[in-house]
């Protein structure tokens, strides 16, 4: 049997960086499981929240900055956009917390891990998108716009290349090894 046959380890679950055979991961009972995976997701939202709260944060001081007053139609709509990305994003990375603290002791780890590894997924889409947009502001107020969004471009470019291509690149060839 493969890893693509296991009903529980299916190709596009995030555990495929487990450990090897030797360290028992295989042995791994489905309540160890979800009791890991949800250790993870923890972790990783600790890592998400303490980013987007300090950018929320900066973001929420520049309205009371003298230069604010000084910002044109673009940039205003633009930082608009950018507190309420901010605000989204906090939300959708904090909502693994809220959803386990109403649904704790009602047995639901697996729904919980589930639907927070959804929102961690949103929150970490919306936080680029905030940082992207946070560059954008900044840049454009230092450089030509053409530069600006040509550098942030470029940025976004990265964001996709680590959040996305890299880890998919791997899965496949760990697919591939699987096979």
């Amino acid at each position: 049997m493969t890893v693509t046959d296991h009903p529980e380890r299916r190709l596009h679950d995030v555990e495929r960086d487990e450990p090897d055979a030797t360290d028992g991961a295989d042995r791994e009972s489905p309540h160890e499981r979800v009791n890991r995976r949800w250790n993870e997701i923890l972790q990783e939202t600790r890592v998400a929240q303490t980013g987007v709260q300090i950018l929320f944060g900066f973001l929420l001081s520049v309205a009371f900055t003298p230069l604010f007053r000084e910002l044109g139609p673009f940039d205003r709509g633009l930082y608009v956009v950018t507190v309420v990305l901010g605000a989204s994003s906090t939300a959708a990375l904090i909502a693994p917390v809220a959803i386990h603290r109403i649904l704790s002791g009602l047995r639901m780890k697996h729904e919980v891990v589930e639907a927070a590894g959804r929102f961690m997924a949103c929150g970490m889409v919306m936080l680029a998108l905030t940082i992207g947009c946070t560059l954008m502001l900044i840049l454009d107020a230092v450089l030509p716009e053409a530069a600006a969004a040509a550098l942030v471009g470029t940025v976004m470019f990265w964001f996709v290349v680590c959040w996305v291509v890299v880890p998919l690149r791997i899965r496949r060839k760990a697919g591939r090894r699987e096979t």
